[in-house]
């Protein structure tokens, strides 16, 4: 990925929910979402899919953060605590790699650093860009 803002600017579906990057590096990433009423489920807590949605884009931009493009072929979420309001912040870390496989594991946390999920992604190392 040549620049971790222009991999996110074209992904309509994460600016739809709101998802902004705070940091990038090599194997990592920072994102966070402000709750709104639209993230919400009939119980008034953020729906699973929105926390799985920002944890997979956190691992998306922390997976192509090579300029290798890299795509998931596993992932995994384990929820620990709802969340209603706030903010939600996504960390992304690779945690092995080679060069054709990465793994990933993405920790979702509220404001107050309490853990809301676990996530964690195998991505698949495509042929560079030619």
């Amino acid at each position: 990925m040549d620049d971790a803002t222009t991999f996110l600017n074209a992904d309509p579906f994460s600016k739809q929910l709101g998802i902004r990057l705070i940091s990038s590096s090599p194997g990592k990433s920072t994102l966070h979402l402000d709750i709104s009423e639209n993230h919400l489920n009939s119980h008034g807590t953020v729906h699973g899919g929105v926390i799985f949605s920002l944890a997979d884009v956190a691992f998306a931009v922390a997976s192509n953060t090579s300029g290798i493009p890299a795509v998931a072929i596993n992932t995994s979420i384990t929820y620990m605590k709802a969340a209603s309001s706030g903010t939600l912040i996504a960390e992304a870390n690779e945690f092995s790699s080679n060069p054709k496989l990465g793994s990933y594991v993405v920790e979702v946390y509220d404001q107050n650093r309490e853990k809301i999920a676990v996530f964690q992604g195998l991505a698949y190392r495509k042929s560079p860009r030619k």
